[in-house]
């Protein structure tokens, strides 16, 4: 059985009691009845009043007990104070499944919240699931399902399709129903999870995953409660090629209170989650209408791997537009052919043949120039991607000629993704979507979700990376370790630091100093400084033995003046390295989904700009990698304007160890910066000049 088939009773259900009914199909405990009985639900519907015999034309049942039948879900539409005995009723009859419509627990306050929990606590234990409470529902309109009270189907009804919605907001799901629905959008299923005291989003989408009446998931999240199931859901996704278009909102961050920790102060929860996203090949949509646009041109369900974009236009503007937009995204624009080129000024010598193909409104005086235009782009150019931009000529009186002759093409060569940006009534737009086009009116709005079915098509043939480095289990100190014992334990784990040596006389340091050779790094060591250079606890360039004495002492008289109660240990000797490239690397524990590890450029780069990455810890050297070059900063470190290239390998190699590390170390640590790490020239290593490891303190 699959992980997610658990819900089925719930959002498939074959059978429903409505605690709660209502006569009145305005009301709360009325709607649903209304709305199933107007589309023909097929199963039983058995209201449960013990105030009316008929509701509806149904016959109403005065208790749970009294129900003909075991339904397979109940909606709850009851006041707070009887939903808890509601669910124990239900249990034990063994309803398999409750829609709570009931408000009034986790989103008021704590004493709602113990009730929520002691709710749940009894449905879990006789097998039983909860969608909310505080929910809005669940629709399935194949199945004519509706256990929800939106008012949303006053206005109309969905319209058929193959997009499945999921939406921790109840308001916000049925108005991207509604929005959906106005444009002539496919989608057909909405869960809407309200408080998730037990049922998450996560396995929502992973439902959804699995269902086979589902092509494309949409999806609207605030914050993510639970990992596991949102992972399992991800790659259930991705193993059956459905594309996640994903609207995250909120931009808290979690790790803004642990301020002993560089990395978790930037790790907020939402540049994890997006962290996690990308992982999965999940989309991030910056609002509702592009989320929307891009579910419906992965309707087509063609997600080129390789994706390139050639462009027929009947305007020059409006292809420079589009191809700012596509270079933006780095979505490619090859060049057609020469020859091919050739071939069409021959014909329209006023015309602009490279890419964008601008054909002009010559198209419209000799209609079959559209076909030779097209075909020209389609099997010369080898687009994966075709984006004809034609305007109002889609609604002039020549429109059913153009037609023709671009199905001509794409019945010719049916694999590519086909797109229109057209200004059209949505009857001739409802005939070109049967065609087997998608239609977009504004060109830059097509680009992007044209670029988006690329990034799909990636992600789903990606193979399997390289597996973490095997690392024993890491036995973390009692306390936050000093920087000399941290970087002990890294260097079990494999992650080099620059030569250094633990001091605790001057006279050791100076021999120190000399085996290093000049000039060397002074720093304070104390597992109660952290972060030593706040205090003036780092010394550079300590040049000969006299550097190194009078920098001892200047840094014992720092510590004991701006910590006095600090334990110093004595000071870290560490040979200087020049011509790398600094960087930081990072952990940050997420208590979501655990371990995270960050990397970017150091100074400015990482202070300023956040030009960071994320990602879910343990991972390969491969993956490692892929993180370091993302970022904005990577010409850094690969060559940029004759610098020599940075020893990348050996710097995705410690950001490996690190994650791996992370892995083994358990839930005890919180935190690591490695800040600065010196990424050297190619084939000289990457060192870490510093490490803070922050662990919580045994119980």
């Amino acid at each position: 059985m699959s992980r997610f088939a658990g819900l089925t009773p719930l959002l498939a259900p074959r059978s429903i009691a409505v605690l709660g009914a209502s006569s009145d199909p305005t009301r709360i405990g009325g709607r649903p009845i209304a709305y199933m009985r107007a589309q023909k639900f097929a199963g039983g519907i058995y209201p449960v009043n013990p105030n009316r015999a008929e509701i509806q034309g149904l016959k109403a049942y005065p208790s749970v007990a009294d129900l003909p039948e075991t339904p397979d879900v109940a909606i709850v539409a009851v006041p707070a104070a009887l939903a808890a005995p509601a669910v124990e009723d239900l249990a034990q009859r063994g309803v398999k499944a409750v829609v709570m419509f009931t408000a009034g627990f986790a989103e008021m306050d704590e004493a709602g919240a113990a009730a929520q929990a002691a709710m749940v606590a009894v449905a879990r234990a006789h097998g039983m699931r909860i969608l909310g409470p505080n929910s809005l529902g669940v629709f399935d309109a194949r199945h004519a399902y509706y256990a929800t009270f939106s008012a949303s189907f006053d206005s109309g009804w969905p319209v058929p399709g193959r997009i499945g919605i999921a939406s921790q907001s109840g308001a916000y799901g049925t108005h991207l129903y509604t929005l959906a629905r106005n444009r002539g959008i496919g989608a057909s299923l909405c869960v809407m999870t309200g408080n998730e005291g037990d049922v998450t989003v996560g396995e929502c989408i992973g439902w959804l995953a699995e269902n086979p009446d589902v092509d494309v998931i949409a999806v609207y999240a605030e914050g993510i409660r639970e990992a596991p199931g949102l992972i399992a859901a991800f790659e259930a996704a991705r193993a059956a090629k459905k594309p996640i278009v994903m609207q995250k909102v909120g931009r808290s961050e979690l790790g803004g209170k642990a301020a002993k920790s560089h990395t978790a102060s930037i790790a907020g929860d939402d540049a994890v989650t997006e962290a996690v996203m990308s992982e999965f090949g999940v989309f991030r949509a910056r609002n509702s209408e592009e989320m929307l646009d891009i579910a419906h041109t992965a309707t087509r369900k063609i997600y080129p791997v390789h994706n390139t974009l050639g462009v027929i236009t009947v305007s020059g503007g409006a292809g420079v537009l589009i191809s700012d937009t596509a270079d933006s995204l780095g979505l490619a624009m090859p060049e057609m052919p020469a020859a091919a080129q050739a071939r069409l000024r021959a014909l329209v010598p006023f015309c602009g043949p490279r890419n964008p193909v601008d054909a002009t409104a010559q198209v419209s005086n000799e209609v079959a120039l559209v076909k030779t235009f097209m075909e020209s782009m389609v099997v010369d150019g080898g687009y994966a991607s075709v984006l004809g931009f034609f305007s109002m000529t889609a609604s002039s009186h020549r429109w059913a000629a153009v037609r023709e002759q671009l199905n001509l093409v794409r019945a010719a060569n049916p694999d590519r993704l086909y797109v229109l940006s057209v200004i059209v009534q949505q009857d001739r737009r409802n005939d070109l979507e049967a065609d087997g086009w998608v239609v977009h009116e504004d060109p830059t709005r097509a680009v992007v979700a044209i670029d988006a079915m690329g990034r799909f098509g990636a992600g789903f043939a990606a193979g399997a990376s390289l597996p973490p480095p095997e690392l024993a289990p890491v036995a973390l100190p009692a306390a936050t370790p000093s920087e000399a014992e941290a970087k002990r334990l890294l260097a079990a784990a494999g992650i080099v630091s620059a030569p250094e040596a633990a001091c605790a006389t001057v006279d050791q340091a100076v021999a120190a100093a000399v085996r290093f050779g000049f000039p060397v790094v002074l720093k304070i060591l104390s597992p109660d400084i952290l972060h030593k250079s706040e205090i003036g606890g780092v010394l550079l360039g300590m040049g000969d033995e006299a550097a190194v004495r009078s920098g001892f002492a200047v840094l014992l008289e720092r510590a004991r003046a701006a910590a006095p109660a600090a334990r110093i240990e004595g000071v870290l000797v560490a040979k200087q390295l020049n011509g790398g490239v600094e960087c930081i690397l990072g952990i940050h524990r997420d208590p979501v989904f655990g371990p995270m590890a960050m990397f970017g450029l150091g100074g400015i780069f990482v202070e300023v700009l956040k030009d960071v990455v994320f990602r879910r810890c343990p991972f390969g050297a491969d993956v490692a990698e892929a993180m370091i070059l993302s970022i904005k900063g990577a010409p850094l470190l690969t060559g940029a304007r004759g610098r020599p290239k940075a020893d990348v390998q050996a710097l995705a190699e410690m950001l490996s160890r690190l994650s791996a590390f992370a892995g083994a170390a358990g839930d005890r640590l919180q935190s690591i910066d490695l800040n600065p790490v010196f990424a050297m020239p190619e084939g000289q290593g990457a060192f870490a000049a510093d490490a803070v490891i922050e662990v919580a303190e045994d119980a």
